[in-house]
């Protein structure tokens, strides 16, 4: 028996580079002057896409690694900053079509039991991590919409998916970003805007090296490699692909969604 016709069905081709290129598109990336952040705009940049680097330290310089790159020193849980942020994008490119919300607090946190973390430390993540992902993704919504369409990669993590203890207010302002994903996907889905999200495990970062009074870099790092598949450490290069892939045409039919990125220490 033949397949009833469907009009409605896309012509099936192969996929080609093309599905892969971000030629011609801008795109933001909060956290980008290093770390995850950087992996994630070096794999942008390569794919074509012009980079606006966000950061509060460090970004007009993170910016010349690209051509045409922009800088723009900002902090992502201040309003007037991602406003900013946003009219120095569309001042030089004229649009907005790629937000990866990576600007995030981690490696600066010590592991302690819940009780003994400070209601002050509680409010400093979520204000970061939770409120700068919802101020960004506000700013740069109503452009995409009248563009047609874009991308917002969300960078959460695998700590909400392995119940990771000692970081109570970390892990659930990332158990947050995915809700927002998932939520956000639905809510704009009808505007053209995906929204996907990225969740990396422990990852060797610029952040990790410079905090060593911070997160336990060796404890964490042999914890790691011993429940994954893949018996290495995790650098910021490691995620670049798959946000190239959530933020090119060849995702095109994908939103709400969150691949994991962790060497196989997770399976979903």
């Amino acid at each position: 028996m033949s397949a009833p016709e469907d009009s409605h069905m896309p012509e099936l081709v192969t996929p080609s580079n093309e599905d892969f290129s971000l030629a011609g598109r801008t795109a933001i990336v909060t956290g980008g002057a290093k770390g995850i952040g950087r992996g994630i705009a070096d794999g942008l940049a390569r794919a074509g896409a012009r980079l606006v680097i966000a950061d509060l330290a460090g970004a007009q310089e993170a910016a010349t690694r690209y051509p045409d790159g922009i800088g723009v020193t900002a902090d992502v849980s201040d309003p007037g900053d991602v406003d900013a942020m946003v009219d120095a994008a569309l001042e030089a490119t004229g649009r907005i079509d790629i937000l990866v919300n990576n600007a995030g607090i981690y490696t600066s946190l010590s592991m302690q039991p819940f009780e003994e973390i400070s209601v002050e430390e509680w409010r400093q993540v979520y204000e970061v991590n939770v409120i700068g992902t919802f101020l960004a993704t506000r700013a740069v919504v109503p452009h995409m919409r009248r563009q047609g369409g874009g991308r917002i990669v969300n960078i959460t993590s695998g700590t909400i998916f392995r119940g990771v203890p000692f970081l109570l207010h970390y892990v659930a302002s990332k158990g947050a970003v995915l809700a927002m994903t998932k939520a956000l996907a639905r809510e704009i889905g009808g505007d053209g805007v995906l929204v996907n999200s990225v969740a990396p495990s422990f990852t060797i970062s610029d952040g990790v090296r410079e905090n060593p009074a911070g997160v336990d870099f060796e404890t964490i790092s042999r914890a790691s490699i011993a429940n994954r598949t893949l018996k290495r450490d995790q650098y910021p290069e490691d995620l670049a692909a798959a946000a190239v892939f959530l933020c090119s045409p060849g995702s095109a039919f994908m939103t709400g969604q969150t691949i994991i990125v962790d060497g196989g220490q997770h399976f979903q």
